[in-house]
């Protein structure tokens, strides 16, 4: 008999019997477990709904309103000299006075309310969709949003603070709802029009009508009251006192405030059309005396660095901020008193003369002269600058040395030099020299043979513009990030002429971009901002140097030895008073009619690197016939030697390195180097420039101003310091370069 395998008895009858414990009942179904989860959910926000009013209950009532009269206190912003010591200047000495609701003329309030918050007497004085599109938005690292309503705006005033958070936009909207049930709609806007800033230092209506029209707020026209209702938007970059862009900015603003008056119903059509057109006149308002001499411009610079940092306007005035500049008082003296001893008297304020110093190797800003008193004139010459002449041709050296030239490649020094497709260029005087080397061809500055370099090389004007742009010179459209002082270089573009510098530059950018040769090829960013620390003493900003090998130590090095020569025994001998090693470079230019309108001596030390600019009336006036000497050589290298002697008193003496005689692939033919023929009895004797070729000997003090067939019309006035530069000056030469291709010449290590 076969046996099959038996069950377990109790195996059944155990799952039965325990099936019904209540540890074993059926699993609950879909539309259950939603049902519950719904119930707990309802629970846990009706709990949390419950806390959160609450806490609001208790935020509100232990949010007092501040008393504008006793709280509303600001604090003085101090601006110091470089180690936070000695004091340069304050920002914002609060003006401010308070007036009656009644007191104040009713086209101020319409132009406001229509300027700022349109719906400011139906609304509830708080913005919900605002403050969450501020928030997303912040979140996002998009630029920073605020306050939108009135009410908030002045919840903010109350304050006097910055910060952008939710905390302080809950707080915020605590504030409003408090104000909006605790005051009236007449004593929020008498508030907040009292404590508004509107900028030049004026917190509220009575002082911005002083600031601004010289007049009492009682007595603003519809005009005035419009235009302060427009400048509330950015009250720096709608200033109209800050240059012609300003006021075109706020031309705009101003007539979107009478539109939107007219709109409202709150200024007649006919009132609108008579004064939309223009903006009312400004008076001339005495400046705060603080800002005389160079301090003003100093100061004016350091504000808008804050602006672009992220500072705000009302923190720049009244957060009691320490800033610490990169200025130091031996330099700016320097600057002051070198140009009051070398410029030459009788011309008046005609005559502009900028000095800016830079320290190789961080890109920090020691000193500034940005021309007349600051009292008389804001035009801050160190910023905007003027046609670079031939101060610009070291970055032209550094692109052909880089692109394969030696110091000792010869190039065509005859005048004059006939362009491919057209035109010509000359040198001062029309002088040729025949075949030069780069030393000889940099140390009497001789245009010719820079066009022929340039013309020699593969796509040269680009590459002269890219080694700049390395070297600490912006590009014509400001770089992201930005830097320089300003941001951007008009007419910096890839013509034939670049190396003879029509483009503008500024003193600032000049300096930094030799401070870059100074420091051995390695290029820092220029800065005038050390340190910021708030009132409460936390550090709100401290600079980092931002540095980076912009060219070859030896190309450099080889530069360097080329523009020695020029203080040795070439353009620029005067700067041998420094008594020190030295290397600079001369530099003029022409402006579209052919006029010499700019004067140059731009060096460097290991230390310093300074640049010195002379120009005419608004910039780009001519020189020649003008000046006793209109030569880069005269008056802007003796000031650069005063300057740089006070500047480096006390300073150890330093040698500049010898030159590298980098090897490289030569981009085209016919450019080798002129071999001496022996003579029967050579006499070997010592020579500071054995490298010069005998037969080129130094000329007396050269001019760089080319001169072509077709000069193009005249340069713009410069801008506002304030702002970048603007005007477009038009190429030495016009058109791209155009060569026949030519072979490369391989090199041998000699």
């Amino acid at each position: 008999m076969v046996e099959g395998k038996r069950k377990a008895g109790g195996s059944s009858s155990g799952r039965s019997g325990r099936s019904g414990k209540k540890g074993d009942r059926a699993p609950r179904t879909w539309k259950q477990r939603l049902k519950r989860l719904t119930l707990w959910g309802l629970v846990t926000a009706v709990v949390l709904g419950l806390l959160g009013v609450l806490g609001f209950w208790i935020a509100y009532k232990n949010v007092d309103i501040p008393n504008p009269n006793e709280e509303f206190l600001t604090q003085t912003t101090r601006v110091y000299y470089d180690g936070g010591k000695s004091e340069i200047g304050q920002f914002a000495v609060q003006k401010r006075d308070s007036i009656a609701y009644d007191d104040m003329p009713q086209t101020m309030k319409d132009a406001v309310v229509a300027a700022e918050n349109q719906s400011f007497w139906t609304d509830n004085g708080i913005d919900p969709k605002g403050i969450l599109r501020a928030a997303f938005s912040n979140a996002q690292g998009n630029a920073q949003q605020g306050a939108s309503t009135i009410t908030q705006q002045y919840v903010k005033i109350l304050y006097l603070t910055q910060e952008r958070t939710w905390k302080r936009k809950a707080k915020e909207a605590i504030l409003s709802l408090k104000i909006k049930n605790q005051l009236s709609k007449q004593e929020i806007l008498e508030g907040y029009l009292n404590t508004i800033y509107f900028g030049r230092g004026a917190y509220g209506i009575q002082a911005a009508a002083q600031a601004y029209f010289d007049v009492d707020a009682k007595d603003l026209t519809l005009p005035q009251s419009a235009t302060l209702a427009a400048v509330l938007n950015n009250p720096y970059s709608l200033d109209p006192a800050n240059g012609e862009d300003a006021e075109a900015r706020l031309l705009g603003r101003y007539q979107y405030v009478l539109d939107s008056m007219e709109d409202m119903g709150t200024a007649k059509a006919s009132d609108v059309a008579s004064v939309r057109k223009a903006l009312p006149k400004f008076p001339k308002i005495k400046s705060d005396e603080q800002y005389g001499g160079q301090r003003g411009h100093v100061l004016t610079m350091v504000r808008k660095e804050l602006l672009r940092l992220g500072f705000s306007e009302q923190e720049i005035n009244g957060g009691g901020l320490k800033i610490t500049t990169t200025f130091t008082k031996k330099a700016m003296n320097a600057a002051k008193d070198g140009v009051k001893e070398e410029r030459p008297e009788g011309f008046g304020k005609n005559l502009h003369v900028a000095v800016a110093s830079v320290e190789p190797g961080t890109g920090a800003v020691r000193g500034i002269y940005a021309g007349q008193d600051y009292l008389e004139s804001q035009l801050n010459w160190a910023v905007s600058g003027g046609q670079a002449g031939s101060t610009f041709k070291p970055f032209a050296l550094a692109a052909g040395i880089q692109d394969g030239f030696e110091l000792k490649d010869t190039f065509d020094g005859n005048s004059p030099y006939d362009l491919p497709g057209g035109g010509e260029v000359e040198n001062q005087g029309d002088h040729s020299y025949g075949r030069v080397n780069m030393i000889k061809a940099t140390q009497d500055s001789i245009n010719t043979a820079y066009i022929d370099m340039t013309l020699a090389m593969d796509d040269g004007p680009q590459k002269i513009i890219d080694t700049a742009n390395k070297m600490g010179i912006p590009p014509e459209k400001a770089a992201n990030p930005p830097y320089g002082f300003p941001t951007s270089t008009p007419a910096l573009e890839p013509q034939t002429g670049v190396s003879l510098g029509s483009q503008t530059v500024s003193p600032i950018n000049m300096a930094n971009g030799y401070a870059t040769l100074a420091n051995r090829g390695v290029a820092a960013d220029a800065y005038i901002i050390e340190k910021v620390v708030d009132r409460d003493g936390e550090v709100r900003y401290s600079h980092k140097v931002t540095d980076h090998r912009a060219i070859p130590e030896g190309v450099s090095d080889d530069v360097g030895y080329a523009l020695q020569q020029v203080v040795q025994q070439g353009s620029g001998t005067k700067a041998l008073a420094l008594g020190r090693p030295a290397a600079g470079k001369t530099g003029t230019a022409t402006n579209g009619k052919g006029e010499v309108s700019s004067a140059w001596f731009a060096g460097y030390t290991p230390q310093l690197a300074t640049a010195v600019m002379y120009v005419r009336g608004k910039g780009n006036e001519q020189l020649k016939d003008w000046l006793p000497s209109y030569f880069g050589g005269s008056y802007p290298a003796a000031t650069w030697t005063n300057v740089m002697l006070k500047a480096l008193e006390g300073e150890p003496v330093e040698d500049l390195p010898p030159p590298a005689y980098v090897k490289g692939d030569a981009p085209s033919e016919g450019h080798a180097p002129i071999v001496p023929k022996p003579t029967k009895k050579p006499k070997p004797k010592p020579s500071k420039t054995r490298d010069v070729p005998s037969s080129s000997a130094p000329t007396e003090t050269p001019s760089e101003t080319p001169t072509t067939k077709d000069p193009g019309p005249p340069t713009d006035t410069p801008t506002d310091p304030t702002g970048d530069p603007t005007s477009s000056t038009p190429p030495i030469l016009g058109g791209k370069p155009t060569k026949s291709p030519r072979g490369r010449r391989r090199r041998h290590a000699a």
